[in-house]
C-alpha cells in the first residue's frame, strides 16, 4: 500500500507529517507558526496557500457574522449619501 501511495506520486511520511499537522492546527494544539517551522515553510503566505489547499481555514462563525455585519453597515452608509 506504502509503495502504491509513492507511486501516485505521494511522499508516504511527507503526506504522514502533513495529515498530522493540518489536524493539530484545526484542533488548534499547533499555531500557524509552529506549522509553518514544521513544515519547512519561509513565510506566512506559504503556511496560508498550504491551508487553503487543504482547505483548512481560520474563520469561526462568529468571524462570518462580524463580516456580514460591517458589509450591512458600510451598505447602509453608502445608500445614505
Amino acid at each position: 500500500m506504502a509503495q502504491g501511495l509513492e507511486c501516485k506520486g505521494k511522499d508516504l511520511p511527507r503526506a504522514a507529517l502533513e495529515s498530522l499537522a493540518l489536524e493539530a492546527y484545526r484542533s488548534h494544539a499547533l499555531t500557524a507558526a509552529q506549522l509553518r517551522s514544521l513544515q519547512g515553510f519561509e513565510t506566512r503566505m506559504q503556511v496560508d496557500a498550504f491551508l487553503k489547499e487543504h482547505e483548512v481555514y481560520d474563520f469561526t462563525a462568529a468571524d462570518f457574522e462580524q463580516d456580514r455585519e460591517t458589509l450591512r453597515q458600510l451598505r447602509l452608509r453608502e445608500a445614505q449619501h
